[in-house]
């Protein structure tokens, strides 16, 4: 792929400067403004100036300070500080643009909440009590105009040990939290949304003929495959938030409807596809066909999946992160997010004086980790005892990793294992080796897990951010950052990489895999501080 330089950004604002009338006011100049930004996605698939002092000379692929969609002072004191003791100015330019990218360019609604609603649809008696009330955050996942629950959440994540400091912060998360609360409640099932009617923004169409029960609104929803993780994603957003700030502002009568309406799905998800007194089959309250000629889009059996076992204590999950079908619905990362967050959501509401409630998540998620522990745990031939990516109860199970997150080998990130548990080890033996999972991708360019959902040949760099975020061995981690550095040019990480070609790669704008890139190089200066700023640095810590 050839880049070239767009135009700089001081021609590209001589050329608008006309536009704009000094006796027009301030918000309509502003609006006028961003509508003459160009589009991102076209942006940064361009080389801009300044570039870095290091070898590659990549990039600054930030949008014009007026183009961007949400600022924060304390975002940009994060940046000077780590940048300018960062040794590798390369490295260093690729957490300038990627760190605030999702503030950057994805969110695209924001409301303070100062201002009561005026929309007489929010006003339909106390089942609705507080609809769309208080802050709210529309954050699209980069170059497709929708908010998918997990991403969004990720997308956040490095912002949130800020959210104590700075108020705007503090807010953009509450909002985000809030906004999800309404997507769980309407759709549960979904997994990414179109921007709230308030917003005004338009709703766009994924292309696909889909058949869907429980049935959803499209103007609403933007596609509708039920993921266990994006559930507990909603959970974890609250958990973080908490975690960082002690605030409990976002425990309203919206938030606990949705916290209800996860349960009901729990509830629903655990029932097996059999009878376990009679043997008949029950159909599940949730199906999915797609008119497709990929089988990772639908669903086998009608929609339904298949057959699940009982009594196993495990959620069944249509699909995974990726958005691709599930083989074997018991989808083991998923549920072991969810046994983490249900802990964690049980702790804090026990801390807000939810008694009851923090009791019955409690008995919930050690009823999932023991699931996991009993029919998720398989003796390998070569490994020993490691974790399946799926299960079905009935003895059956799949044995790889796909790169999107919660995978097996995020399972210390994500709260589950410490890294030095054995069975966690052996798992991370298999899934990093070609002979031990399928989607571990070699090429003579680029390395790394993949997945179904681009193919055999395309390798993501979010898996080696996690494989690097889950060793204690220099050597490794120091690989698997310059593996991600060589195969981000454009200053940017992308989506996936051909392990063969490395500037052949799926979507240039894409704020997740920033966002984790980020998340690493935290995590790195805060454990690894000698790998990134030279030796004898101090650690270093965003609080």
């Amino acid at each position: 792929m050839h880049h070239s330089s767009l135009r700089s950004w001081p021609l590209w604002l001589g050329t608008i400067a006309g536009m704009f009338s000094p006796a027009e006011g301030q918000q309509a100049l502003e609006e006028k403004y961003k509508a003459a930004c160009p589009d991102y996605k076209r942006y940064s698939m361009f080389m801009h100036r300044p570039f870095s002092e290091g070898e590659m000379q990549l990039p600054f692929q930030r949008p014009e300070i007026r183009c961007r969609t949400f600022t924060s002072p304390l975002v940009e004191e994060v940046i000077d500080d780590i940048t300018s003791k960062m040794v590798d100015k390369d490295l260093a330019r690729l957490f300038e643009n990627a760190f605030p990218n999702t503030l950057d360019t994805t969110v695209r609604w924001h409301i303070d909440g100062k201002e009561k609603s005026k929309h007489t649809e929010l006003k339909r008696g106390t089942r609705d009590e507080g609809k769309w009330e208080g802050p709210q955050s529309f954050v699209v996942t980069g170059d497709i105009n929708a908010e998918w629950l997990r991403d969004s959440t990720n997308q956040l994540l490095q912002y949130q040990p800020l959210a104590k400091k700075d108020e705007a912060i503090f807010n953009l998360i509450l909002g985000a939290i809030n906004t999800q609360a309404e997507y769980v409640i309407e759709s549960p099932y979904c997994n990414a949304f179109q921007p709230p009617r308030a917003s005004k923004l338009p709703a766009t169409q994924n292309g696909q003929e889909d058949s869907v029960h429980p049935a959803y609104e499209p103007s609403f929803v933007f596609e509708c495959k039920y993921e266990l993780d994006s559930l507990a994603h909603f959970l974890a957003l609250a958990n973080t938030f908490y975690n960082h700030t002690g605030s409990f502002d976002f425990l309203t009568p919206r938030w606990y409807k949705a916290l209800d309406t996860v349960l009901g799905v729990l509830d629903q998800q655990s029932q097996s596809t059999f009878d376990p007194e009679t043997g008949r089959f029950e159909r599940n309250a949730y199906t999915f066909s797609r008119q497709t000629t990929q089988g990772t889009e639908t669903l086998p059996l009608g929609g339904v999946g298949n057959p699940l076992n009982w009594g196993t204590g495990l959620i069944r999950s249509a699909f995974r992160p990726s958005d691709d079908a599930t083989i074997l619905g018991f989808y083991i990362p998923a549920n072991a997010q969810m046994a983490v967050e249900l802990k964690k959501t049980a702790d804090m509401l026990a801390a807000a004086k939810e008694v009851s409630r923090a009791q019955l998540l409690d008995k919930r998620a050690q009823t999932i980790t023991d699931g996991i522990w009993e029919h998720g745990v398989v003796l390998h031939k070569k490994y020993g005892r490691v974790f399946a990516y799926e299960v079905d109860g009935y003895g059956g199970q799949i044995l790889m990793d796909d790169a999107n997150v919660p995978s097996l080998l995020a399972l210390p990130i994500m709260g589950f294992v410490e890294r030095d548990n054995v069975v966690y080890q052996n798992t991370r033996k298999m899934l990093l080796s070609k002979e031990g999972n399928p989607y571990f991708l070699e090429g003579s360019a680029f390395t790394g897990i993949g997945g179904p959902h681009i193919g055999f040949e395309y390798a993501w760099p979010m898996s080696l951010l996690l494989q690097a975020m889950t060793s204690d061995n220099d050597t490794e981690i120091s690989h698997c950052i310059k593996l991600v550095l060589s195969a981000s040019p454009l200053g940017l990480v992308h989506e996936s990489i051909n392990v063969n070609r490395i500037h052949d790669y799926t979507r240039s704008w894409f704020a997740w895999a920033n966002s984790v890139f980020a998340q690493t190089i935290l995590d790195i200066a805060k454990r690894k501080p000698h790998l990134i700023f030279g030796e004898g640095a101090d650690a270093y810590v965003v609080e």
